[in-house]
């Protein structure tokens, strides 16, 4: 029995990950939660499992120099930045005036608002290098914009994504 638990490690994680996050809890906590239950009990089966589990606790010492390895990672700083600058771009109408300035090339193009704002998010994102900020920032800057205008919110988000 504990070598089909110690085999199947990986299934039974994932089933208890989603397990947790269907009850409610946050992601973040269930990921947390998850891996140091798991890594716990993979401690606890690693005499028995025969070599196939290998983990000992002062591999949990290592811990906090990963999460500051991460934390300290100048990469990610890109996205509360690129979101912040979307909120500025918003708030000081300069947003509006790029989208308008863009749109007036579609002018006379049905949809060409949509063309604009797939245009000016193809530059974002080349200049980001995050998908998950330049998705934020023309999220905040377009879809008002979009809206404003008239576009369905099922049109305006699908065209952001693009």
């Amino acid at each position: 029995m504990i070598e089909f638990i110690a085999i199947n490690m990986a299934p039974i994680m994932f089933a208890s990950l989603v397990f947790f996050l269907l009850l409610g809890y946050p992601v973040a906590f269930s990921l947390a939660a998850n891996g140091l239950v798991f890594f716990a009990i993979g401690v606890w089966m690693a005499p028995w499992s025969s070599g196939t589990i290998t983990l000992d606790w002062p591999l949990l010492f290592t811990m906090p120099q990963r999460l500051w390895g991460v934390l300290s990672n100048e990469t990610l700083l890109a996205i509360p930045f690129f979101t912040f600058m979307g909120i500025v771009l918003e708030k000081s109408g300069m947003a509006e005036d790029l989208l308008d300035t863009v749109g007036q090339l579609f002018g006379p193009v049905r949809g060409g608002l949509a063309y604009a704002v797939i245009i000016v998010g193809a530059l974002l994102a080349a200049t980001t290098g995050v998908v998950a900020a330049s998705v934020i920032a023309m999220g905040l800057i377009s879809l008002p914009i979009m809206l404003r205008y008239g576009y369905d919110r099922r049109v305006a988000t699908g065209v952001i994504a693009a």
